[in-house]
């Protein structure tokens, strides 16, 4: 226990920095306003608490052991990323057209599973906080408790900071602004995944 609050200041840390997640909640808190991104936030949560744990369970052996996978992954994992930096940049403004629906609870989850910067984390939480030589599970859902409630508040700032944004971005061109400046900011969150670091 005495590995507790370093895990818990790394969890806030980690969950904070800007990356994927949180330019994607507080592209979609600006579009669609608060209440509409709370799912968004409580996927994240979920879909990477689950993620740590079944990757310290084994899922991680199949991307180390098989290099073609992890090669796809990361191919896959790029691609989708420049998608979603697409729409985001060219998300219709609210009362300018069709609004798209927020991204979802499920649609969070599962967008853990290619999110480059979760890979690293998850795979950098095992190495560094689980200890090979005590039970396996107890410790991984320590550290999946963790990293869930840290995500909340955190994804949860960007929610606040995408609402604030669209407030004081009152013009349609302020608010196009901001969505390319979101788009932006996920690509250059890319870089390390794309360069294999």
């Amino acid at each position: 226990m005495e590995t507790l609050l370093p895990l818990v200041g790394f969890a806030v840390a980690a969950s904070v920095t800007p990356g994927p997640n949180n330019v994607m909640v507080a592209a979609n808190a600006a579009n669609n306003g608060l209440r509409a991104t709370v799912p968004h936030v409580v996927g994240i949560a979920a879909g990477f608490g689950l993620m740590i744990v079944l990757v310290g369970i084994g899922f991680a052996g199949l991307v180390t052991q098989a290099p073609a996978v992890a090669q796809g992954m990361r191919v896959v994992s790029l691609g989708w990323l420049l998608y979603l930096a697409w729409r985001i940049a060219s998300a219709p403004l609210p009362g300018h057209g069709e609004a798209r629906p927020p991204i979802g609870f499920v649609g969070a989850a599962l967008f853990q599973w290619i999110n480059p910067k979760a890979w690293l984390l998850s795979l950098s939480l095992i190495s560094a906080w689980i200890v090979p030589s005590q039970a396996m599970v107890p410790q991984l859902a320590l550290v999946a408790g963790v990293f869930a409630a840290a995500c909340v508040p955190s994804c949860a700032l960007w929610a606040l900071i995408g609402v604030g944004a669209a407030r004081a971005l009152d013009s349609p061109a302020r608010l196009r602004a901001f969505n390319v400046a979101m788009a932006v900011l996920l690509v250059v969150s890319m870089v390390p995944a794309a360069l294999g670091e």
